[in-house]
């Protein structure tokens, strides 16, 4: 009798154990840091149903530097290297935020936070009749086709190399990389994109903006925004005005906005990329830290001989992501991190 009372306290005492256990905190999700490569800490916001799949993101960075400040690359990762990795858990998950404030904006990764509010506002979209296979640019010089993701249209005129993973994203959007945007042209700002008076009088509506007027044609569900042009006696506060106007419009309509920060400081005291951030913190929506992954290039990947300091290095390499002199210039490494960036936001919309 005492051993059959043995066992079943013991067995009782077993189940108790693996009660408590299944009740522990569930996983988090993670972003590898692109200068160190260490997993960041996640905020804890929305729980995510369950028996969906949680995407985790995997920035692989393209260079480092070393102790010495010089500037060192990787060796070639496989060809099958994954810029994203996703895996599936009957546990809610958290929605990923930014673990740092807007504050620290220049340790924030490269690759793009998604939050459980930036798929709502892409899942709204859908269902307002957005186009999934369609993004939009809004920006200036920097975004024009002919330099900005546009070869992504033609296989002729890029090699991934060790990104072949990002061919995917590529056949998904095909079409929108080599469209001229609406809301892109030299010398627009953040204030021009909403100017009814810079719209294309042969396609936009009369009183439409070029922003309204791109959204109302092409119905894009993401969409890059990356404003550079600024003017610098201006504040940021004005700046951030405008952005914040821009992106309330994009979530309106559904579209998900992935801001960008820029690689110069023509303002002097890095404040408009402060302002990116705190708009990306405060709406929940993605950031592609472009001013991170220059950081390791030759003059942060500004042509030094430019007195503006605000043109971008290697305007006429050819896009071989496989080719490492190739990637010690800014368009280049520019053309891949959008991409990264584009193909992060979809995998995660498409996986909750």
């Amino acid at each position: 009798m005492k051993t059959l009372r043995a066992l079943i306290y013991w067995l009782f005492l077993l189940a108790w154990i693996w009660v408590l256990a299944a009740c522990g905190a569930p996983p988090s999700v993670s972003i590898n840091s692109p200068s160190t490569g260490q997993a960041s800490p996640t905020v804890d916001q929305v729980s995510q149903p369950a028996s969906q799949a949680t995407p985790t993101l995997i920035h692989t960075p393209l260079k480092q530097p070393t102790q010495d400040g010089k500037l060192s690359l990787p060796a070639t990762p496989p060809a099958e290297q994954p810029v994203m990795v996703l895996t599936t858990s009957s546990t809610p998950m958290p929605s990923p935020a930014p673990a740092l404030p807007p504050s620290d904006w220049k340790n924030w990764p490269v690759t793009p936070v998604v939050s459980q509010e930036a798929v709502a506002i892409y899942q709204k979209g859908l269902a307002m009749g957005n186009d999934p296979t369609a993004f939009s640019k809004v920006g200036d010089c920097q975004n024009i086709t002919n330099y900005f993701l546009g070869i992504f249209d033609d296989p002729q005129k890029y090699r991934l190399g060790p990104y072949s993973s990002l061919q995917p994203v590529i056949d998904q959007f095909k079409g929108s990389f080599s469209r001229n945007s609406l809301a892109v042209k030299g010398g627009f700002n953040v204030a021009a994109v909403l100017n009814p008076i810079y719209a294309d009088p042969s396609v936009c509506n009369k009183n439409e903006t070029p922003l309204a007027c791109e959204f109302r044609l092409h119905k894009p569900s993401i969409v890059i925004i990356s404003m550079e042009t600024w003017w610098a006696k201006r504040p940021a506060s004005i700046y951030e005005k405008y952005l914040r106007q821009i992106v309330d419009f994009s979530i309106q309509q559904g579209t998900l906005p992935i801001l960008a920060t820029k690689a110069d400081n023509l303002e002097g005291d890095e404040s408009i990329n402060a302002s990116i951030a705190q708009v990306a913190y405060d709406d929940h929506i993605p950031l592609w830290n472009f001013w991170r992954a220059v950081q390791p290039l030759p003059y942060h990947g500004l042509t030094p001989e430019d007195p503006d300091h605000f043109h971008l290095t290697g305007l006429d390499s050819k896009n071989d992501f496989d080719d490492p002199k190739m990637m010690l210039t800014a368009w280049p490494v520019r053309n891949l991190t959008a991409l990264e960036a584009l193909n992060a936001v979809w995998q995660a919309v498409n996986s909750r």
